[in-house]
């Protein structure tokens, strides 16, 4: 299908669509976490990157990953229209995503990013972030699921 706007404006459109969360993987995360018994963490906090959940204490931060935006490798499946276009911009949100783990671990942070498809192990999400918060121990190791 071709596009009834110039490239130019389309990106101008674009540029004004602001992103909200997704609001229904950070939800379920959020009823992990109380099953849990995990507590503690925060939410919409102004840092660079915009994780999901701090823990300010232990200084971690959980990022939960959709599959499609963040290119799970079982689960991305780029759209069949303007395919180039989407693989620049996932290959974009990976590099984004990865520059952001190294910044924050520079400053200290420990890093958890939990993909959209493994909420639906909760006992090992349940026991990623209970390691995160008992431990000094750098989370390279657990840093995202594959």
């Amino acid at each position: 299908m071709t596009d009834t706007f110039s490239k130019e404006y389309r990106s101008k459109i674009m540029a004004t669509v602001r992103s909200r969360g997704n609001k229904s993987t950070e939800l379920k995360l959020i009823s992990i976490f109380r099953a849990g018994k995990i507590t503690g963490w925060r939410r919409n906090q102004k840092f660079s990157g915009n994780p999901d959940f701090v823990f300010r204490g232990a200084k971690l931060i959980i990022f939960v990953d959709g599959c499609f935006w963040h290119g799970c490798k079982k689960h991305c499946r780029i759209p069949s229209d303007n395919r180039p276009y989407w693989r620049r911009k996932i290959a974009r949100n990976v590099a984004r995503d990865n520059s952001t783990i190294r910044h924050f671990r520079k400053a200290g942070w420990q890093v958890v990013r939990i993909w959209e498809h493994s909420l639906k192990n909760p006992a090992r999400i349940i026991s990623r972030i209970k390691t995160g918060l008992s431990s000094g121990v750098d989370n390279a190791k657990i840093a995202k699921e594959k």
